[in-house]
């Protein structure tokens, strides 16, 4: 069974159905992945470390004795009550011995799968996506909204208010996994205290160095046109699972401000009064790159860069190519674009990048769809 995003909350806040046997969790946000495996796990258990109810189990350890989740599975607790049994770090491998699984004799116990972004070609999320006793959930990058929610509910929690400035950014700079927005939603609630009001440069001192500020320097390399620096940016989030939808998200996030930045230039206000303007405003330390940026990208070009952005996320969900090479490739074309002054190239013929490893990551495919 596969459920719709829109399907996601109503499933979370009851109990599985009684016939389903297990859930798989999967996607790049490995933050709401774990959050909603332990969801999932309350409403079988009362304490998730119970020994006599719950089994917790490693796509390695099915690697070397694959019989153990049936095994897990079919235990009886010895205090009464539902088991539970999380399998953790899965992968397709794993994919026969769920099956088995699920096609033997019905077990009291709900196994909890978590796993990481797994392509639409993927055996176990087919697995669990088609299979009767079965669902898929997929976990992604909350989106700004999302994010707001979450942030605004932790601060009210804690007895204080943000305001809407404050929250823009923090919506902007947080999101890329679930569980460092909790965290830095939480750091913000304490740091203003029962009662306090949390202004805008409360935010930016409390988490303009963290979070995902390494989507904003990959948005501003390549606004800027600088290789070497994408390059190590988009390394740096690919070590973080950062998923290549949010990276392209972000970029146009960045695109969009300019295309702001220049309506207001066009109506009359200078660089200074309209990255002023912005909301939130322009951070301090990008203020530069800022300017630079808008002198470098007029407005005609700023809507082919963010059309260009837009093609290729409709690409990374809808063609089952690489969706990490599209969303790199698609980045270092606007980097071009930027130094070239001109529109970006097709996909075939995408210029080699002075980085070897680069150049590995934006091997086209042999089928790659046209750009243009």
């Amino acid at each position: 069974m596969k459920i719709a995003g829109r399907q996601i909350a109503a499933f979370l806040r009851d109990a599985p159905p009684p016939e389903l046997l297990a859930v798989l969790l999967y996607g790049p946000d490995e933050g709401l992945v774990r959050e909603r495996a332990r969801l999932l796990a309350g409403k079988v258990v009362e304490d998730i470390g119970d020994p006599f109810r719950v089994a917790t189990l490693t796509g390695p350890d099915l690697k070397a004795d694959p019989a153990l989740l049936a095994d897990e599975a079919a235990a009886i607790s010895l205090t009464g009550g539902k088991r539970l049994v999380r399998l953790r770090t899965a992968g397709d491998d794993c994919a026969k011995a769920l099956e088995a699984v699920l096609d033997g004799p019905a077990a009291e116990a709900l196994i909890v799968v978590e796993a990481g972004d797994l392509p639409p070609r993927s055996r176990l999320r087919k697995l669990a996506e088609t299979h009767g006793r079965a669902a898929a959930l997929p976990c992604y990058a909350d989106d700004d909204d999302a994010v707001s929610r979450l942030v605004e509910h932790a601060v009210r929690s804690a007895g204080a208010t943000i305001e809407p400035d404050a929250l823009a950014f923090a919506a902007d700079h947080l999101g890329n996994d679930r569980m460092t927005t909790r965290m830095e939603a939480e750091k913000l609630a304490l740091y203003a205290g029962d009662g306090g009001t949390i202004t805008l440069e409360d935010a930016v001192a409390c988490i303009g160095d963290s979070a995902v500020l390494s989507l904003d320097d990959i948005a501003f390399a390549a606004g800027a046109g600088d290789l070497s620096a994408l390059s190590t940016a988009l390394d740096r989030a690919a070590a973080e699972t950062a998923a290549p939808v949010s990276i392209l998200r972000a970029a146009g996030r960045h695109f969009q401000r300019l295309d702001a930045a220049q309506a207001l230039i066009a109506a009359g206000a200078d660089e200074r009064s309209a990255m002023t303007r912005l909301r939130p405003p322009v951070f301090f330390r990008r203020r530069e790159a800022f300017r630079s940026q808008l002198r470098r990208w007029p407005q005609a070009r700023i809507l082919a860069a963010l059309a260009r952005l837009n093609r290729a996320e409709i690409d990374c969900k809808t063609t089952g190519l690489p969706d990490r090479a599209i969303a790199e490739r698609t980045l270092f074309e606007l980097a071009r674009m930027s130094q070239r002054g001109r529109g970006p190239r097709r996909a075939q013929a995408a210029p080699a990048m002075a980085r070897k490893s680069a150049a590995d990551r934006l091997a086209p495919p042999t089928s790659a769809p046209s750009t243009s």
